[in-house]
């Protein structure tokens, strides 16, 4: 398969880089690359928060905070093209159509952010669109889609199954500033939509778990469907 991987910035990094995770996924990386062929999108997390706040604190735009916000993202993707070694992209794919190339060179293509006013997870979807992925990862630091923030409401329930319709209904209320894309964008969702690329949503820290959503057994998480 053409699998693509969005994977938060705070799964990487989620108070400080965490080199045992990195490394893990990394392998468990290599490892799902002899099957399929693999892209992924790194997030800036908590890190790229940091310095958007501080930024935003100085009055830059938020055009300039998304600016901050990739760059961060693509230290991240750095890291992580450390840790897989050969095989991959020696730096970050700035553009879409650069890492189309590597990807159909053979490589494992790392990116980071492309263009202010996307998340991520937006040019994960466009990637896994322009590519032709059968598959869509949205490998975060919860579990699922729920119905409500679970760390902050106890009985928040997690969908097996949800629309894209649905889901759009649910992101609403959520900002949409510089470094404030807690579930996924709205541009994302609707990239997904028109696509009709098979997606799922997952804790990135749960590598059986995202092995096994891949091999299609029973895994925990979420799938977007129509």
């Amino acid at each position: 398969m053409k699998i693509v991987i969005s994977i938060g910035g705070s799964v990487v990094v989620p108070e400080k880089i965490d080199k045992e995770y990195v490394g893990s996924f990394a392998g468990f990386i290599r490892e799902l690359s002899k099957k399929h062929s693999l892209a992924l999108v790194v997030g800036g997390g908590k890190t790229a928060r940091e310095y958007i706040d501080v930024a935003r604190g100085f009055g830059s735009s938020e055009t300039f905070c998304d600016m901050i916000g990739i760059n961060v993202s693509r230290i991240n993707a750095m890291l992580l093209i450390s840790g897989i070694g050969g095989g991959v992209n020696l730096l970050p794919s700035g553009d879409l159509v650069s890492a189309r190339k590597a990807f159909e060179d053979g490589r494992i293509v790392v990116m980071g952010g492309a263009h202010p006013g996307q998340s991520t997870d937006a040019v994960a979807a466009l990637l896994a669109e322009f590519i032709r992925a059968d598959l869509l990862i949205n490998a975060s630091d919860v579990d699922g889609v729920y119905n409500l923030d679970p760390q902050r409401h106890g009985d928040a329930r997690r969908y097996d199954v949800i629309s894209t319709g649905d889901l759009l209904d649910i992101l609403k209320s959520k900002s949409l500033r510089a470094g404030k894309y807690e579930l996924i964008d709205t541009l994302a969702v609707k990239i997904i939509q028109r696509s009709g690329i098979k997606t799922i949503f997952l804790n990135g820290r749960d590598l059986k778990n995202m092995e096994d959503a891949i091999d299609e057994k029973k895994f925990i998480g979420t799938v977007i469907e129509d």
